[in-house]
């Protein structure tokens, strides 16, 4: 239990760090008994709780939430209670476990540190019901209600819906890319959908467009022309501060690196650093948890850099070697490096 204590108060002081708040879901994630695509799987209403997607019983689970609930109160942190409704087209309730004893799931822990009316705001926005989803599907799948399929599936009680079932049929696809012209037309549509999609590399959903109402879709093309000067203007200087931004966390990256592997030479920390927080590359130095220096995400993406271009790895995997295996393989020269790099001054 002592172990598991240790490692709950791990992960929630880390999401804590990063947003101030902290759930259930982020320590079951934070601790590895979930991944973030089973969690989107499940707000999709994809699965019936969230108890199927973990590896351990109901009990440890509840467990490392009872953990989580003293380790909030000896820091001071505030609760709040969080409605969980799933993307699907019913609505549902979102179930934790298959007993239905979800409560102190549903409970969040806000930092003190927070003003009323910042707590407020967040409360507001977790309690919000989620977007509609539709799913474009990895495989052929039948329709719960006409035995039809379609390019994209909706959730619900009975199964999977097509988009005439799910009384989505009349909206159009608006594909990613414009982000302007996507807030605007979902904000315009009386009835919307945001289309994700699998990928299977990353092991996540990612989204691929919205479906919205067609006069809402020609209502925002419409404020997108009137004001297109000023948004990129606007565009401008976002990209100015990026920039900046993309350089000082780079820089604080590298020194987060040296501070743990004081042996690593500083133009390689400085390469690591360089290569992982490139933005919007999806690797680890971009997560929300290098963001803020975990110590956990800096070692990853030390980590990543070694397997890669220090061991045998990639021709492992050229040559036909299963990824879990060739990791396997090369893990004691992976520590070997890694060892070193800790021991080693300067």
């Amino acid at each position: 239990m002592a172990g598991l204590t240790a490692r709950v108060t791990a992960a929630a002081e880390s999401a804590l760090a990063q947003g101030k708040v902290v759930s259930p879901i982020d320590v079951l994630v934070g601790v590895g008994w979930l991944h973030t695509v089973q969690v989107e799987r499940w707000r999709q209403g994809r699965v019936a709780t969230l108890e199927e997607q973990v590896p351990v019983d109901a009990a440890k689970m509840a467990a490392a939430v009872e953990a989580l609930r003293k380790w909030a109160m000896g820091r001071g942190l505030t609760p709040s209670e969080t409605a969980y409704v799933s993307g699907s087209r019913d609505r549902a309730p979102l179930r934790f476990t298959a007993a239905g004893d979800d409560a102190a799931y549903r409970v969040h822990w806000m930092s003190p540190e927070l003003s009323p009316a910042r707590r407020q705001q967040i409360a507001e926005r977790q309690n919000k019901a989620p977007d509609l989803v539709a799913v474009v599907p990895s495989a052929p799948f039948d329709c719960a209600e006409c035995a039809g399929t379609g390019p994209y599936l909706i959730m619900s009680n009975a199964g999977p819906l097509c988009l005439t079932c799910a009384d989505l049929d009349h909206l159009i696809f608006l594909p990613a890319g414009n982000a302007a012209l996507s807030r605007r037309a979902k904000r315009e549509s009386a009835l919307a959908a945001v289309v994700v999609e699998h990928n299977r590399r990353r092991k996540r959903y990612e989204r691929r467009g919205v479906l919205v109402e067609e006069a809402a879709l020609i209502a925002a093309e419409e404020q997108c022309l009137a004001d297109e000067d000023i948004r990129e203007r606007r565009r401008g200087r976002d990209r100015e501060r990026r920039a900046e931004q993309d350089v000082a966390f780079t820089a604080a990256m590298a020194a987060a690196i040296r501070g743990l592997f004081p042996g690593c030479p500083p133009e390689r920390a400085n390469a690591i650093a360089d290569h992982a927080a490139v933005r919007g590359s999806g690797r680890v130095g971009r997560s929300a948890a290098a963001k803020v220096l975990d110590a956990n995400a800096v070692t990853l993406a030390v980590i990543a850099s070694v397997r890669h271009l220090d061991t045998d790895y990639d021709r492992m995997l050229m040559s036909g070697v299963a990824r879990a295996d060739a990791r396997d393989r090369i893990r004691p020269d992976v520590d070997r490096v890694l060892s070193g790099w800790r021991d080693q001054c300067g």
